[in-house]
């Protein structure tokens, strides 16, 4: 992630971690603020950690084969190649609209998870140019 990133992350989680110690210090006094910032640090933790896995539990996405989709794969390790990334674990949403994300907490856990509208698309060159902005979207998400 960029240091502006970086930073913007630490501060909203900051703030967040704030209101909910005030939160639990106005309706527990000291025992409900300590139970606040353990609840606190627990999901700042579980969110750091499971993130990917959330983002991709919630799209419905399903891990994809190299033998499911030859092409699709073919063109993440061109991507990941590109960017110098290790290539992401690639899954697969059933929608038929065309979009794509990348998600995970650093490149040795990210995956790429693609809609089967997206796959298609009329021509793999389209396909590449939308992996490729999301590629740039996904280094800076998911570089530390």
């Amino acid at each position: 992630m960029s240091t502006t990133n970086t930073l913007k992350t630490g501060l909203l989680l900051a703030a967040l971690t704030g209101l909910l110690a005030v939160a639990g210090q106005l309706f527990g006094g000291t025992t409900g603020l300590v139970i606040a910032l353990l609840l606190a640090v627990a999901m700042n933790g579980a969110t750091y950690w499971f993130s990917d896995r959330l983002a991709l539990a919630m799209a419905h996405a399903h891990p994809v084969s190299r033998s499911d989709a030859p092409l699709l794969y073919a063109q993440v390790e061109d991507l990941a190649a590109r960017a110098g990334v290790p290539r992401p674990a690639v899954y697969l949403i059933d929608d038929p609209s065309p979009n794509a994300f990348a998600t995970g907490r650093n490149p040795r856990h990210a995956a790429v998870a693609v809609t089967t509208g997206i796959r298609s698309c009329s021509t793999s060159g389209s396909c590449a140019a939308c992996w490729r902005t999301s590629s740039r979207t996904s280094r800076t998400a998911t570089s530390s």
